[in-house]
């Protein structure tokens, strides 16, 4: 997106092929959360009833659920993120598109073209 010591130059097209980045990999997170759940879950109080396994669980199990909500938030801010850069780049698009809409109105040698607020130049 950007060249080492120059100003930093956004493409579209930066945005948009780097955009799908973030929708896949909140995906695989999301999967991997899952997998993960289903499977703490079927192993049950696999650290076991011993005293290194009550020591764990004195740690884990009360922060397991804020573990899963963070894990869940940063899915969603990879989700997030995608969705932020498709519209930056739509936005860059259309405002492209609306600058050289005025630019093209004033032809050169030209002055009678109404300026945006529809007034005679």
């Amino acid at each position: 997106m950007g060249d080492e010591g120059k100003i930093l130059d956004i493409k579209t097209a930066d945005l948009k092929a780097t955009a799908p980045v973030f929708h896949d990999q909140s995906e695989a997170l999301g999967t991997a959360l899952g997998t993960l759940a289903a499977s703490l879950a079927k192993a049950g109080a696999a650290w076991g009833d011993d005293e290194p396994g009550k020591e764990f669980y004195a740690k884990y199990g009360p922060i397991v659920a804020q573990i899963e909500k963070s894990a869940g938030i940063l899915k969603d801010g990879l989700a997030s993120i995608h969705t932020a850069m498709t519209d930056m780049a739509d936005g860059h698009i259309e405002n492209d598109a609306l600058v050289g809409a005025i630019f093209r109105k004033v032809t050169s040698g030209s002055q009678s073209e109404p300026d945006m607020a529809g007034h005679q130049q």
